[in-house]
């Protein structure tokens, strides 16, 4: 065990823990999942009980599976894809700066996840305890970890926008 894997171990956890307690609020915190999917209907992605549950799901599985470092580029692409859809719905008009409800933040989650894939999950990892053994492996970090989760998360993300996000009319104040 090397430093390096501790420090990919302490991102992976955080950032795994930190997704995942988003998709439990969803469940559980105020308002619950009606109130989750209400919001989801507001901005336009309906039906919203079905995208608050894709959502709450997503970011716990996505979560979980990367602190776990459970073929990480997988849970990767599910942060790309929640926060790109994150950032276009509900961010984009604020601008970058997450001080003003901008899309910083969920460009800061997605990009660490692909990097992580990218560098791979470590040693202290389900993939390395599951699968160093294996040519599987090989796809589980390095350009293969950036293509898949960067690849399959724009795509997700890209694929839910067009076919689900039905933005409301503005109305003039």
């Amino acid at each position: 065990m090397t430093a390096y894997d501790v420090g990919v171990l302490i991102l992976r956890v955080v950032l795994g823990l930190t997704m995942a307690a988003h998709g439990y609020n969803k469940f559980f915190g105020p308002g619950g999942l009606s109130g989750t999917a209400g919001w989801f209907d507001s901005m336009g992605m309906k039906p919203g009980k079905f995208h608050a549950r894709v959502a709450a799901t997503t970011e716990m599985a996505a979560g979980i599976g990367l602190a776990l470092g459970l073929l990480t580029p997988i849970p990767a692409a599910g942060f790309v894809a929640l926060m790109l859809v994150a950032a276009w719905t509900v961010h984009r008009a604020n601008g970058f700066f997450i001080v003003k409800e901008g899309w910083e933040y969920n460009l800061v989650l997605a990009a660490a996840a692909v990097g992580i894939a990218t560098i791979g999950a470590g040693k202290l990892s389900l993939d390395h305890l599951l699968f160093s053994s294996t040519s599987f492996y090989d796809l589980l970090h390095g350009w293969w970890g950036l293509v898949i989760s960067l690849g399959l998360g724009l795509l997700g993300g890209i694929g839910q926008l067009a076919i689900f996000y039905r933005p409301p009319a503005k109305t003039d104040a």
